[in-house]
């Protein structure tokens, strides 16, 4: 990895993290419902694999304390915006407790798709107080990067109706009762939902990309900057491996060739 500053936390750290015992570094790709992040997260993950660094890849409502939970809790469609809330922001906890920290600890790089972030924009959007989900928040690792895929409604739109042809429930925020039709509901829900992650790119330092571009695009831009972030040092080190174990092999065929060489003569 390459030279840093240690990581830090945004209001209040975990008892007992040390962070600069934190090797590995912190990349999230944020954005609203439908703009791509997780293809992108997937590409990403598997070109720095290939440069040779360890990855971890993670993402809202998989931890073992809450993902099952969340997931069970809006099968009702009944499910309180607070409620909500706080049942993902235990979902975080958990995750960056039991696989952000220990995976940055060891050196990964660890890919997020969808931060606190996308938690705080969800809250504000259904009229939540904005300074009490910022402390709530606060227990955050300040990542070393944040790249806001941003994309108009009508793009969001077009996706899902020719990637998924139906429009979910949360998604389209029926819970805020805009009206019957799911449509023009996600229309009005993901515009809030743009607005309050547009109001978090100076205060959180995103990095803005125009996700209305080409996947292969997209993926190009991320690649080249994160490049930059997460330095060659593995890939170097793989290759010279590499590199030193064809030599043993190209000197032990040397040594082979000679030797019946010498028993012919």
């Amino acid at each position: 990895m390459a030279t840093r500053e240690p990581l830090t936390f945004y209001s209040e750290p975990l008892a007992g993290v040390e962070t600069e015992d934190l090797q590995g570094k912190l990349i999230v790709v944020e954005g609203p419902d439908a703009v791509g992040r997780s293809t992108q997260i997937a590409l990403l993950r598997q070109w720095l694999e290939r440069e040779g660094h360890a990855v971890l890849d993670s993402g809202m409502a998989r931890s073992a304390l809450a993902g099952q939970g969340i997931k069970m809790a809006k099968t009702g469609n009944t499910l309180g915006a607070i409620t909500m809330t706080l049942f993902y922001t235990t979902d975080f906890a958990d995750r960056l407790e039991h696989e952000i920290i220990p995976a940055l600890r060891a050196g990964f790089v660890v890919l997020i798709d969808r931060y606190i972030f996308s938690i705080m924009a969800r809250a504000i959007a259904r009229n939540e107080d904005r300074e009490w989900i910022e402390q709530v928040a606060g227990f955050a690792l300040a990542p070393h990067a944040v790249y806001y895929l941003h994309a108009g409604v009508n793009t969001l739109v077009s996706r899902v109706v020719l990637g998924r042809g139906a429009f979910d429930y949360w998604e389209s925020g029926m819970d805020l009762r805009f009206g019957p039709d799911k449509y023009e509901s996600f229309i009005k829900y993901q515009t809030r939902l743009i607005k309050a992650l547009d109001s978090m790119v100076e205060p959180y330092d995103f990095t803005v990309i125009d996700a209305s571009q080409p996947i292969e695009r997209i993926f190009r831009e991320l690649q080249k900057r994160i490049a930059r972030l997460v330095g060659r040092s593995a890939h170097r080190a793989l290759v010279k491996r590499n590199a030193a174990a064809l030599t043993r092999k190209a000197a032990a065929r040397a040594n082979r060739t000679a030797a019946l060489h010498r028993a012919k003569v």
